[in-house]
């Protein structure tokens, strides 16, 4: 790792650290009449990365609803899930459903899906290259290095040719199952967030859509990704989360209907991801039986 990416990872942990404090202490004034659908603070949703903004449509849009909402930014991925399993959020929204089925069975926890939200697409960008094929032989494409979004990242490189994967490869594929002499590139493990500040240190990256905008890029200049249309994408997902006990709560079900049909928030939400995400309704019982599926998976892949 070079010295300027040493840089800027620590410069992530301590705004995480700043962030993860901040919450911490803020703690007490959290939201704690979730079970009957009325609180007596904000409902407070931790995000990953923070700044879209869509949020601040959404927060006023659900003010005009009569619910108060303070979204929580986080830097990083591992913080918002135990924060909501230990009652310093209320929800979070920032992660796909295979995400967190490898929460709840790393942690021995039931977190739920209590709303989709979109299908981002997973792209591949290079600083060197304009189109895949000229990527050469023998070239280096980093890869997020947390479990589901490495397994992921792994099935869009085989989509687009660069790799061939053991069995054709599935939700929890690792670099191990990559088959060398059937596949062009290679790949290195790079921390999600770090992956853009990288491309310049290697042949491509697979980048995700949170990662994308921040870091300058566009995605008009992707290389290519996956696609909603496929059946192996639904389980990417991306969810609003909530402690199984408020798996019915009508003020958080609320928020969830606010995001999903509320034009507003919808077309805020449209302009800030384009047209490669696709916005969805997947109705909760299938939300469920998806995250059940992929915690068995899961399980199964751990022996």
């Amino acid at each position: 790792m070079s010295v300027k990416k040493r840089g800027i990872l620590a410069a992530s942990v301590a705004a995480l650290a700043l962030t993860v404090t901040a919450l911490t202490g803020c703690a007490s004034d959290a939201n704690t009449g979730a079970d009957e659908g009325d609180s007596a603070g904000p409902v407070r949703i931790g995000v990953v990365p923070g700044g879209q903004p869509y949020w601040d449509v959404f927060v006023e849009e659900a003010a005009n609803e009569g619910i108060e909402v303070e979204i929580v930014d986080f830097a990083e991925y591992p913080i918002p899930n135990p924060a909501l399993t230990e009652g310093e959020l209320d929800l979070n929204q920032f992660q796909h459903i295979i995400y967190l089925a490898n929460y709840n069975v790393d942690a021995d926890e039931d977190l739920v899906a209590i709303g989709s939200t979109v299908v981002y697409p997973m792209n591949v960008f290079s600083d060197k290259y304009d189109d895949l094929a000229d990527i050469p032989e023998g070239g280096v494409v980093a890869i997020p290095n947390d479990e589901s979004n490495r397994a992921r990242a792994l099935l869009v490189l085989q989509k687009l040719g660069l790799i061939e994967l053991k069995d054709g490869g599935s939700a929890t594929s690792s670099p191990d199952d990559i088959i060398a002499d059937k596949s062009k590139v290679t790949v290195t493990e790079v921390a999600a967030d770090i992956i853009p500040v990288s491309l310049p240190d290697v042949d491509a990256g697979v980048i995700n859509n949170d990662y994308v905008e921040p870091a300058g890029l566009d995605f008009a200049d992707s290389l290519g990704a996956d696609s909603a249309d496929d059946p192996a994408v639904a389980p990417y997902t991306n969810i609003f989360a909530a402690r199984s006990e408020d798996a019915d709560n009508e003020t958080y079900l609320k928020l969830v209907d606010i995001y999903q049909n509320n034009e507003k928030v919808q077309a805020a939400v449209k302009d800030y991801v384009g047209d490669g995400a696709v916005l969805l309704q997947t109705p909760r019982e299938e939300l469920a039986a998806i995250l059940a599926q992929a915690e068995e998976d899961y399980r199964a892949s751990k022996g």
